[in-house]
């Protein structure tokens, strides 16, 4: 990075360099020219050829600054077609040496308490006219690999009684990784206790939940329940983990998604990463997001992490299931979707559904880790904040045909953005307001 850095600076004082130079000599030739007048030269002939010498001159300049862009294109590196280690050495596909990286033990999260500490306001949506797809990744600090809040008790049982009624079809792990599962479980029994010291406690053989008044052993084998289950226990998060085989591909080989709202780890489960996405019609993933996708699974070091989010709306308050799509169970041409939901339904039954993302590769298995955190409040709630009317219902009518229909956007459209409207006539200034 830091040689793409100085080259990039080094261009630009190239380039700076020679619009210098033009402006130097472009001043010499009008003193030549002032000097040729008051001798008593041709206004029309001297104007005429002061013109074509400048004009030659700003020709060339151009050429050369667009010669030295180009030089410097040419010679940055392609995109590699195999992943590299952290040393930089090929490897071969499905093949991960083990790496020496510790996950950096994080500072205790400040003032953290399950009673008082919100969540944090996430609003990923800006205001239009266009709506552009992209991945929208974000670098992030391993200290922030997991939040948790005062939902926590929320979440705590709607994925213990979810996991009760339907565990088999929300958590499955693959025997290949397998071990894969149970190093993300070891990384956070580290992870968990250093983070949130108030709730959770280190123990010889594994962790204690001092809210709940579980204790998790982590070093018994066999392990009481799928690792991933465990996992999916100890945070608000639902959790999958990819898998790198011989053909380069990622497949979704261990997951626990307890709380997806509109999409089944059946369903999915096995998958290439790519089919994953296309199989559930992400808009434009072919064009403009599957390479950037599948270069970040490849290159990705355990040192990094990155993060991204998401939005939707949902027209119900159920956070493990939006069964306003349909029933959890049911088989709508081969998926559930919105063309099953209710339309126009009340606003008091919408809901602003938020993901953030991280994405992590485990060092010693090379699995990648998937972590999904849902936010989930009330529209009412949500539009009740500084300039959040305007700005939403501008990204709204921002999706494209593609977007509004994987969204679901034809079911709530009128209804949502009527009371956004509303309220931004209402909150003045506040609710229209462009957010820095």
């Amino acid at each position: 990075m830091d040689e793409v850095l100085t080259g990039g600076f080094s261009r630009d004082q190239r380039i700076g360099d020679g619009v210098k130079a033009a402006r130097y000599h472009c001043a010499t030739a009008v003193k030549i020219f002032r000097k040729w007048l008051s001798s008593g030269g041709n206004i029309n002939q001297g104007a005429s050829a002061l013109f074509l010498a400048l004009l030659v001159l700003g020709t060339a300049v151009t050429f050369i600054i667009r010669r030295r862009k180009g030089k410097t294109r040419a010679t940055r590196p392609s995109t590699p077609t195999a992943p590299r280690l952290e040393k930089g050495q090929p490897r071969e596909f499905g093949k991960w040496t083990p790496s020496d990286f510790c996950m950096p033990t994080p500072e205790p999260y400040p003032d953290w308490s399950v009673e008082s500490t919100k969540p944090l306001p996430y609003r990923p949506f800006r205001y239009g006219p266009n709506y552009n797809v992209t991945m929208g990744l974000r670098t992030l600090k391993h200290e922030d690999w997991i939040e948790l809040d005062n939902h926590f008790p929320r979440f705590h049982a709607d994925k213990s009684r979810r996991i009760a009624e339907r565990g088999s079809k929300l958590c499955i792990t693959a025997p290949e990784a397998y071990p894969a599962a149970v190093e993300l479980l070891t990384e956070l029994t580290e992870y968990l206790p250093a983070r949130y010291p108030s709730l959770y406690k280190r123990t010889l053989v594994g962790l204690d939940n001092l809210w709940s008044g579980e204790s998790f052993n982590i070093v018994s084998r066999p392990l009481p329940e799928d690792p991933m289950q465990i996992c999916a226990r100890l945070v608000q998060d639902d959790l999958a983990i990819m898998i790198e085989k011989p053909d380069g591909q990622y497949y979704l080989l261990a997951g626990c998604i307890v709380l997806p709202g509109f999409w089944r780890l059946t369903d999915k489960f096995g998958m290439p990463l790519s089919k994953i996405h296309t199989s559930g019609d992400v808009p434009q993933y072919k064009q403009k997001l599957e390479k950037g996708m599948m270069n970040l699974f490849r290159r990705l070091k355990p040192q990094e992490m990155v993060g991204r989010h998401n939005y939707f709306f949902q027209v119900d308050d159920d956070l493990g299931w939006s069964w306003s799509v349909g029933p959890e169970d049911s088989n709508v041409n081969g998926h559930v979707g919105w063309n099953t939901a209710e339309k126009g339904r009340a606003i008091d039954h919408h809901y602003f559904r938020s993901e953030r993302q991280t994405l992590r590769r485990l060092p010693k298995s090379g699995g990648v880790v998937f972590t999904i955190r849902t936010y989930f409040h009330k529209i009412r709630e949500v539009a009740e904040e500084d300039y959040v009317p305007g700005r939403l219902a501008s990204a709204v009518r921002s999706w494209g045909d593609d977007v509004s229909r994987y969204k679901g956007k034809e079911r709530y459209a009128d209804v949502l953005l009527e009371f956004l409207d509303k309220k931004t006539r209402g909150a003045g200034c506040k609710g229209s307001r462009s957010q820095p």
